[in-house]
C-alpha cells in the first residue's frame, strides 16, 4: 500500500510542510489574477473563443502540478503554441467555430501523446540538439508574426495568413475596412502597456518604492482591463462598432471527445504536432531547469516530458488547446514566493471562480484590448541580444538564428523551424568535419604538452606529436588523415609519429579504417605510428581490431611515457613563439 501511495501521490505533497502554505497560497492567488488577461488573449490568438484561455488553466495545470519535475513552473496557454495552433488549423475550419475548437483539442491530444511517448522512451536528451540560435531565431520570428497578426484586433482589418508576406498582402487588400474607434482604443492601450512594461523607471519608480513599483507594473494590465470594461459599458462601444468578446459561458469545461479526423487530415497535422511538441518541451524545460538550478533542486527532463504530455493529452478531452510552461507566469509564481506546485492548484481555484462568477462581467471587453495586451507582451520575445552575442562569439549559431528567423517570416512557422534545424545540423556537421589537429611540444620542466603555435615548448626532431581534438567518424576521418600527412611532410626528419587521443571519445568504422591505412602509409615511409592517452571506452572498441593489432608503434598510457620511450636523447629544440 505504501509503495502504491508513493507512486500515486507526488513527493512534494507527501513531504509538504505547512509552513510553506501561506506563501504558496499568496503566489497562486497572484498568478491566477494577473494571467487572466493573458489567458483570454492567447485563446483569441489561437483562433478560439476567449473562455478557452481560462479553460486551459484548469485541468492541465492540475495534471502538470501532480506529475511534473518542476516545483514552481506555471503552465498554461503561451504565445508560440497559440500562433502555431492558429497557423495549422485555419485551413480546416473557421476560427471560433465548434469544428475548429474540436480540432484544437485534437491537436492538443496529438501533442500530448507525442510528449508522453517521448517521456516513456526517455528522450529527454533531445533538447540538447536544439541550438540556442535556432530556438531564439524561431521564437523571434514567431513573435513578429504574432505582433502582425494582432493588428486585426487593433484595426478591425480582417487580415490572415501563415507568413509575413501573406499578412501584409491581406492587410493591403482589406485596409479600407479599418475602424477608427477600434484603432484608437487599441493604439492607446498598446502605448500604455508599452510605457508600463518598458518605462517602469519613469512611470512608477519616480513616486513608488521599487517593491511597490514592481507590483504596480504587474497589476496594470489587469487594471487596464477593468477600466476598458467600464468605459465599454458606459460609452456603448459595442453599438459604435467595437468588437467585444461577448458573454462568456459560465461553468467548468466539460468532457468532450475531440474531432476524429480522416487519415489524410491526421497525417497533415502530425508534422505540426511533432514540431509543437518539440517547441513545448524545449521552452518548458529551459524555464524549469533554470529555476531548478537557481533553487538548488534536481530536474528530470524525462519526467518533464511525461508531465507535459499527460497535461496536454488529458486536457485534449476537456475543450482545450495546447499548453506549455510560460516564462512570464513562472517568473511571477517564483517571485511571489511559490515553494511547491500547490501554488498552481490555488491558481486553478482562481480560474474556476472567474468562470463561475465573472463570465458576464467580461462580456464588454474589447478584442482590441486583448490584441494590445498580446502585442505588448510579445515584443520581449524578439531576442536581438542573442543574435548580437552569437555574431560576436559564434557566427554559425548566428547564421542558424537568421535562417530560422527569416524562414518563419517568409515561409511560416513549421517550415521556418525546419529550415533553422537543418542549418543548425549542417553547421554541426561542417564543424565536425574540420577537426582541430594541433602539433604539440612539451612545456619545459613539466609533463604537459601544448600547441607549438601558442606556447614556448620543447620539441624533439625524431618525434612528431599531434593532438586530435575531435572524435573520429566518417565525416572527418579524411580531414584528420590529411592533417597528419601534411605534418609529416612539414617535419620529414620525424620517424616516430604520436597521435594524442585524449579528446577522442569515439572512433567509428570509417575512422578505424583511416587509422589502419595511415599506419601502413607511414610504415612504407619507415615511420612508426603510436597512440597515447586512449580512453577506456575507445580502447574497448578498437583493442581487438587491426588498429591496435597491426600498429607499427605502441600504445602509451600517457604522452610523457611515449616521449620518454621514443625521443632522441641527444637532440632537442626549444621553440619560442
Amino acid at each position: 500500500m505504501t509503495s502504491i501511495a508513493a507512486r500515486l501521490i507526488p513527493a512534494w505533497l507527501r513531504q509538504y510542510q505547512i509552513a510553506t502554505l501561506p506563501t504558496d497560497v499568496i503566489a497562486g492567488l497572484v498568478v491566477g489574477v494577473l494571467v487572466i488577461p493573458q489567458s483570454l488573449g492567447y485563446a483569441v490568438l489561437a483562433g478560439l473563443p476567449p473562455v478557452y484561455g481560462l479553460y486551459a488553466a484548469i485541468v492541465p495545470v492540475i495534471v502538470y502540478a501532480w506529475l511534473s519535475s518542476s516545483n514552481v513552473q506555471a503552465v498554461g496557454p503561451v504565445a508560440i503554441t497559440s500562433i502555431m495552433t492558429a497557423s495549422s488549423l485555419h485551413t480546416y475550419a473557421d476560427q471560433g467555430s465548434t469544428q475548429y475548437a474540436l480540432m484544437a483539442s485534437l491537436l492538443a491530444l496529438m501533442v500530448g501523446a507525442l510528449l508522453w511517448i517521448a517521456g516513456r522512451l526517455k528522450l529527454g536528451w533531445i533538447m540538447q540538439f536544439i541550438s540556442r540560435g535556432v530556438s531564439a531565431g524561431f521564437i523571434s520570428g514567431a513573435a513578429v508574426l504574432i505582433f502582425v497578426s494582432q493588428l486585426k484586433y487593433l484595426s478591425n482589418i480582417p487580415i490572415a495568413g501563415n507568413s509575413l508576406i501573406e499578412y501584409l498582402s491581406s492587410m493591403q487588400m482589406y485596409v479600407r475596412q479599418w475602424h477608427p474607434l477600434t484603432l484608437l482604443i487599441g493604439v492607446l492601450a498598446f502605448a500604455l502597456l508599452i510605457a508600463n512594461r518598458y518605462g517602469n523607471k519613469w512611470v512608477w519608480r519616480t513616486w513608488l518604492s521599487p517593491a511597490y513599483a514592481k507590483w504596480a507594473e504587474r497589476l496594470f494590465p489587469l487594471i487596464l482591463l477593468g477600466i476598458a470594461i467600464v468605459l465599454s459599458m458606459s460609452l456603448h462601444w459595442t453599438t459604435n462598432g467595437v468588437a467585444t468578446i461577448g458573454s462568456i459561458p459560465q461553468g467548468l469545461p466539460t468532457f468532450t471527445l475531440p474531432y476524429v479526423p480522416d487519415f489524410h487530415e491526421a497525417l497533415n497535422l502530425l508534422p505540426t504536432a511533432g514540431l509543437m511538441a518539440l517547441i513545448i518541451f524545449v521552452s518548458s524545460s529551459s524555464v524549469a531547469s533554470t529555476y531548478a538550478r537557481l533553487r538548488g533542486e534536481t530536474f528530470d527532463a524525462n519526467r518533464e516530458l511525461t508531465g507535459l504530455g499527460l497535461a496536454n493529452l488529458l486536457w485534449g478531452l476537456f475543450q482545450s488547446f495546447t499548453i506549455a510552461g510560460g516564462f512570464s507566469r513562472t517568473a511571477i509564481n517564483a517571485d511571489s514566493g511559490a515553494k511547491t506546485p500547490l501554488a498552481s492548484m490555488v491558481t486553478v481555484l482562481v480560474m474556476i471562480a472567474a468562470l463561475i462568477a465573472f463570465g458576464n462581467v467580461l462580456a464588454p471587453l474589447p478584442y482590441a484590448i486583448l490584441g494590445a495586451t498580446i502585442m505588448a507582451s510579445i515584443i520581449g520575445l524578439i531576442d536581438i541580444a542573442t543574435l548580437k552575442s552569437a555574431w560576436q562569439r559564434d557566427r554559425l549559431d548566428a547564421i542558424s538564428f537568421i535562417a530560422a528567423f527569416a524562414g518563419v517570416l517568409i515561409f511560416g512557422l513549421n517550415t521556418g523551424l525546419v529550415i533553422g534545424l537543418m542549418v543548425s545540423f549542417a553547421s554541426l556537421i561542417w564543424q565536425s568535419s574540420k577537426p582541430h589537429v594541433a602539433i604539440v611540444g612539451q612545456l619545459a620542466g613539466t609533463e604537459h604538452f601544448r600547441n607549438i603555435n601558442r606556447h614556448d615548448v620543447v620539441t624533439f626532431p625524431n618525434l612528431l606529436m599531434l593532438r586530435v581534438d575531435e572524435s573520429l567518424f566518417f565525416g572527418n576521418s579524411e580531414s584528420v588523415h590529411n592533417h597528419v600527412v601534411q605534418a609529416t611532410r612539414q617535419y620529414p626528419e620525424a620517424n616516430e609519429i604520436i597521435l594524442i587521443m585524449s579528446a577522442v571519445n569515439h572512433i567509428d568504422l570509417t575512422g578505424q579504417e583511416m587509422l589502419i591505412s595511415l599506419n601502413q602509409e607511414l610504415l612504407n615511409q619507415n615511420k612508426q605510428l603510436s597512440f597515447s592517452f586512449i580512453k577506456g571506452p575507445v580502447m574497448d572498441i578498437i583493442e581487438h581490431t587491426p588498429v591496435i593489432t597491426d600498429l607499427s608503434g605502441h600504445v602509451y598510457l600517457s604522452t610523457m611515457d611515449a616521449v620518454n620511450d621514443l625521443k632522441d636523447t641527444h637532440q632537442q629544440h626549444l621553440r619560442y613563439l
